[in-house]
């Protein structure tokens, strides 16, 4: 069993405090993909659970074993990072082998560890090259053969995917998530890139301010966010939010900018933000007025930009299917059954009232 459990886990450097108070446990075989914008400690999170930050408060196990003062060579764990970390002089073949000859394994055991790596990642006819005669993707495969032979109890990644261009990156994301499954490893992934981390994970941990925002499963962080950064973290393009007010003993909501959105369940309290996801939103119908700022084209889908008439501060986007030609004034009509309620001074997340 390879679980991580994590517990008060704090981080300071100086006065300045980076991580406060996690508290996470990761499941045997799960990839667990922290995200949130940069400066959110995701990174030192991963340091501090891969042993080369030291924590200022709590404590790191690992497959039930303490190793919060450990040595990284002691935690069993294998960590890839976002610039590869190769040795430019060595071969494919001794990049992916160093590791196992510090651990004094025999010849024939080190050959065969990397032989199946290399196979599984389809390295095979490169292992004689050197890091500098290889594409970007290579040197990420390089870099995860040299973490698979060490068959450890918990797989690290740092950014992985960061240096590679977006069609490669996409390729990359699909065969990390195979080979995790495939091998069964558990696994922290850190990003940035929300697309990532929602293909990628069995469950996200975003971060905001060196806090949980929310640990949830791709589709519940989608569809039911915790709060305003959350629901404006997930999702491209990001949720619109105007503010209101409930009316109607909670069944309605009364938004600053004009229209009264029915709700299809009560919600309790009084000044409340309405999020609303930019594909829950329809061109045409009764509802808000927006002035028309940018159109933008993207081939099977369109994005309409707009600023709220009466209300400048509101703005808008609405994404509709194919291309469209529009006037500089449309009326864009809510779909209340996908309507996000968040409490206005707070920002958490409002659920219907029982």
């Amino acid at each position: 069993m390879a679980t991580l459990e994590i517990q008060g886990l704090s981080k300071s450097f100086g006065a300045t405090r980076v991580l406060r108070q996690i508290d996470l446990s990761v499941s045997d075989k799960e990839m667990l993909v922290i995200v949130g914008a940069s400066g959110c400690g995701k990174s030192t999170l991963l340091r501090l659970v891969a042993g080369l930050e030291t924590p200022t408060e709590g404590r790191i196990c690992i497959g039930g074993r303490d190793v919060t003062a450990l040595d990284p060579s002691e935690r069993d764990i294998a960590m890839v990072f976002q610039n590869y970390a190769l040795y430019p002089h060595m071969s494919v073949f001794d990049n992916m082998a160093y590791g196992l000859r510090i651990r004094g394994l025999a010849r024939g055991e080190i050959s065969r560890k990397v032989e199946e790596a290399a196979a599984l990642l389809g390295l095979e006819a490169l292992l004689a090259r050197k890091p500098r005669q290889l594409s970007g993707g290579q040197r990420q495969r390089v870099a995860m053969g040299r973490a698979i032979v060490r068959d450890p109890k918990l797989f690290l990644f740092d950014e992985p995917l960061s240096n590679l261009d977006a069609k490669l990156r996409v390729q990359m994301r699909a065969e990390i998530r195979k080979l995790q499954r495939r091998l069964g490893v558990t696994s922290l992934y850190v990003t940035h890139d929300q697309v990532e981390a929602m293909t990628l994970g069995d469950r996200l941990l975003i971060l905001h301010e060196g806090r949980p925002a929310q640990l949830a499963t791709p589709m519940d962080v989608f569809e039911r966010p915790a709060d305003t950064y959350v629901a404006g973290f997930v999702g491209s393009p990001t949720m619109n939010f105007l503010p209101g007010r409930l009316v109607n003993e909670g069944r309605a909501v009364q938004l600053e900018a004009g229209p009264l959105i029915p709700l299809q369940r009560r919600h309790a309290g009084d000044e409340v933000t309405l999020g609303i996801r930019p594909e829950h939103l329809t061109l045409g119908g009764e509802g808000l007025t927006l002035t028309v700022d940018l159109v933008e084209p993207l081939g099977s889908e369109t994005l309409v930009h707009g600023r709220v008439v009466g209300h400048d501060a509101d703005t808008v986007v609405v994404k509709v299917s194919g291309a469209v030609r529009l006037d500089e004034t449309v009326t864009v009509a809510v779909e209340a059954e996908s309507a996000h309620i968040f409490d206005a001074a707070t920002g958490q997340r409002i659920d219907p009232a029982v």
